[in-house]
């Protein structure tokens, strides 16, 4: 799992990213530390296998950050933040987080939240299970080999790693109900818990960029007490 993964930790504290960037040496991982204002630059020197980023949750700086990170990039994350709460979570989880974490945090989580998160994204280039290269429905495209949503005019459409797997799966399981814990498995890892609500935000992401009507969607339904379920007919090739 570690053999060659190139590890970008960027946090401000000094210490905190000398002592865990220590810690994933320990473990055959390679890493890069930076600070906060060159991270961009860290990002397009080389090769990045996941971001480890430490915040001040809460402050103006840290969500320009965060921004501009998902802005440039796609990288999987694990955000380390000083305090947490319900609303900041679901923010950072819509903002593109993979993993989210309050500090202090011990290493060994940390290790093997970021295992998981590795998993996992290696694991997409074989999502979803199926021979299917192209899924067609209600005028969008969604192309497995590239990873590319078209919208019906046929430009490209911005979807983050999680939401991709999301979208990808219940076009492959086409109109048949996919649970909410299979979709929460999917973004975040056989840890996540069945009453875990990130997967409701990459639903309701997901659903803004299909321009599907949250009060009455008809692309994306929500089976109550079961999962979701793509409403339209679907077409494979």
């Amino acid at each position: 799992m570690s053999a060659s993964r190139h590890i970008l930790i960027c946090d401000d504290e000094r210490e905190s990213r000398t002592e865990l960037a220590a810690h994933l040496e320990r473990h055959g991982f390679r890493v890069t530390v930076t600070a906060g204002g060159a991270l961009l630059r860290a990002l397009e020197r080389a090769r990045i296998d996941a971001l480890i980023l430490g915040l001040q949750a809460g402050t103006a700086d840290g969500l320009r950050t965060f921004r501009s990170l998902r802005d440039a990039s796609d990288v999987p994350l694990l955000l380390l933040a000083s305090r947490a709460d319900h609303l900041e979570r679901l923010v950072a989880l819509e903002l593109g987080a993979d993993e989210y974490l309050e500090k202090p945090v011990n290493p060994r989580e940390i290790l093997a939240r970021l295992r998981n998160l590795l998993r996992r994204s290696g694991a997409l280039a074989h999502a979803p299970q199926t021979r299917a290269r192209l899924f067609r429905f209600d005028g969008w495209q969604l192309d497995v080999l590239a990873r590319q949503l078209s919208d019906p005019a046929g430009r490209a459409a911005s979807l983050r790693n999680s939401e991709y797997r999301v979208l990808a799966s219940l076009l492959a399981h086409g109109n048949r109900v996919v649970s909410r814990l299979k979709l929460i498995e999917l973004a975040r890892g056989r840890d996540a818990l069945p009453f875990d609500r990130s997967i409701d935000v990459r639903i309701s992401r997901l659903r803004q960029v299909l321009g599907d009507d949250a009060r009455v969607p008809r692309i994306i339904k929500t089976v109550h007490g079961e999962g979701y379920v793509i409403g339209v007919p679907v077409e494979r090739t």
